[in-house]
């Protein structure tokens, strides 16, 4: 409650108050041995017997603990954040003691032990900057005017609310396809919030004005060809059926 009345970002929040939680935990811990009267002498044997149980299974669990507490510090992830781990897509929900929470695009909960983001490759796609960029590729018929087809994409980035004017649009005709002549978009928006959403109006944007200007989009066609030379070799077959 305190924090949220600070010019704080929702990750640093998440952080101190959980590093606040461990302190008073660690605290509370040393408070009640004191009024246990408790002594080192008398503990020893309990410190002994975790590291004994540390160095023969717990490793891994004091690994990720140390990893989190990592994490909370350098904060190379946070609450908030759009990564991508493995094969998943998704934002991070939660830093826990031994495991982090990220949520994909389905609203799926992938539980990630701690030590996998310190010791292993991340894709933070909001770390430092949340700007991020919108890859659209067109394939327009062959015959088109490229040119024309160039200025329509431009103009439907230039005219979308959430597309930016820095870093520059940039509309680029790529290659000579099997079936088409490829056009590719290439914008900045602001943030991941509204990525696909962007992605869908663009695409509704382009093809109206293709639609509107009577560029075809190209799709798969395949050309057959028949040997002239000699006659065709035409047979029927007739297909038995059982009554």
């Amino acid at each position: 409650m305190l924090l949220a009345r600070l010019n704080i970002t929702a990750g640093g929040r998440y952080a101190a108050a959980t590093l606040t939680q461990y302190a008073i935990v660690s605290i509370g811990i040393v408070l009640v041995f004191n009024l246990l009267g408790g002594s080192w002498s008398e503990i020893q044997w309990l410190i002994a017997a975790l590291g004994v149980g540390i160095g023969f299974g717990l490793q891994e669990i004091v690994a990720n603990f140390i990893c989190g507490l990592i994490l909370l510090f350098e904060r190379p992830i946070r609450i908030g954040d759009v990564v991508t781990v493995g094969n998943t897509d998704g934002v991070v929900t939660g830093i826990r003691i031994r495991s982090t929470t990220i949520r994909n695009w389905d609203r799926q909960e992938l539980l990630v032990p701690n030590k996998e983001f310190v010791t292993g490759r991340l894709l933070n796609w909001t770390l430092s900057d949340p700007v991020t960029r919108i890859v659209i590729p067109v394939g327009i018929a062959y015959g088109s005017d490229v040119a024309r087809a160039i200025q329509l994409v431009q103009e439907a980035a230039d005219e979308h609310e959430r597309v930016l004017d820095e870093p520059a649009t940039l509309v680029t005709f790529d290659s000579f396809g099997d079936n088409s002549l490829t056009i590719v978009l290439r914008c900045f928006i602001g943030s991941m919030d509204y990525w696909r959403q962007t992605i869908s109006e663009l695409h509704q944007a382009i093809n109206k004005k293709f639609n509107d200007a009577g560029i075809v989009v190209a799709f798969p066609q395949r050309d057959i060809h028949l040997d002239t030379s000699k006659p065709l070799d035409v047979r029927i077959h007739r297909v038995q059926t059982e009554t």
